[in-house]
């Protein structure tokens, strides 16, 4: 992947940040754990909050006359105006250094801290990294640094799926999940998310040419994590890292994955019913 000339448009970009305060209320917790088929009891007033459930929260409100076709927020704003009109979440490297107390208040700082511009094989693509820090009533609780990564689309709006890598073979649990449109449309309304990949059938398959419904990659990391709290419910994560390998789709049945690589770390992934890797991810814990 080769880099291209800095675009000067972007320079202004880099460093401009943004403070939304917001209340850690304990109903989208319950909605989340409802959502995910949760099995024990739902934290409640006062319980820290769960791993990655604070992207239930700090969430841009764009009225329904800003968003864009295909159901984003139209450019500009805190995000670069980047004209490449494909977007997708493919990364993310979140540390836990305290609780968020459910029940209290909260803060969320953004700052963008890079735009990058590339070469792919698919075309253009421009990388925004955005490091999130979020402030609990007890201090400083979590750094989130998220990369948004923007492309061409494909010609003729045929999307092509890119091949698949072969996912590990041996884990020490696993949980099969077999998505849904209901489930997609229940993750889409909490995190008021309304790209219509994720919900409008007609559209994903007519317009942006996929075989079904996509998966949302937070929602594919907040499985991992309810993976790990599943099958190690005494372990404390210290930070979770994910990346987006390939698409998963609502037409088959999907694993999730881990396995003890040492005493504090897990392998953490998504493999698809083909076997092929679609997210890799890997958590540390206390």
């Amino acid at each position: 992947m080769a880099e291209t000339a800095p675009d000067t448009r972007f320079a202004d970009w880099i460093g401009r940040s943004q403070t939304i305060e917001d209340f850690i209320a304990p109903t989208p917790v319950a909605a989340l754990e409802a959502t995910l088929d949760s099995f024990g009891p739902v934290p409640g007033m006062g319980a820290p909050l769960p791993p990655l459930y604070h992207w239930l929260y700090f969430l841009p409100l764009a009225p329904t006359s800003e968003l864009d076709i295909d159901g984003h927020p139209k450019r500009g704003g805190f995000l670069p105006p980047v004209t490449l009109p494909r977007r997708m979440w493919a990364a993310s490297d979140v540390t836990f250094s305290g609780a968020i107390p459910i029940g209290a208040p909260a803060t969320q700082t953004s700052v963008i801290e890079d735009v990058a511009e590339k070469q792919g094989r698919s075309g253009p693509l421009v990388f925004v990294t955005i490091r999130h820090e979020v402030s609990g009533a007890e201090g400083p609780a979590v750094t989130d640094r998220q990369t948004v990564v923007y492309r061409e689309a494909p010609p003729g709006g045929a999307e092509t799926v890119p091949g698949g890598t072969p996912a590990p073979a041996e884990s020490d649990f696993s949980r099969v999940v077999t998505p849904s449109a209901a489930l997609l449309f229940r993750y889409s309304a909490l995190i008021f998310n309304a790209h219509r990949i994720h919900y409008d059938a007609p559209y994903t398959k007519e317009v942006e040419g996929y075989p079904g419904l996509v998966v949302h990659g937070p929602l594919l990391a907040t499985l991992l994590t309810d993976l790990v709290r599943r099958d190690l419910p005494e372990a404390v994560l210290t930070r979770f890292r994910f990346r987006a390998v390939k698409p998963v789709f609502d037409t088959a049945p999907f694993t999730l994955c881990g396995r003890r690589e040492a005493d504090k770390v897990i392998a953490l992934w998504v493999r698809d019913e083909a076997g092929d890797l679609c997210v890799d991810a890997s958590a540390e814990i206390a």
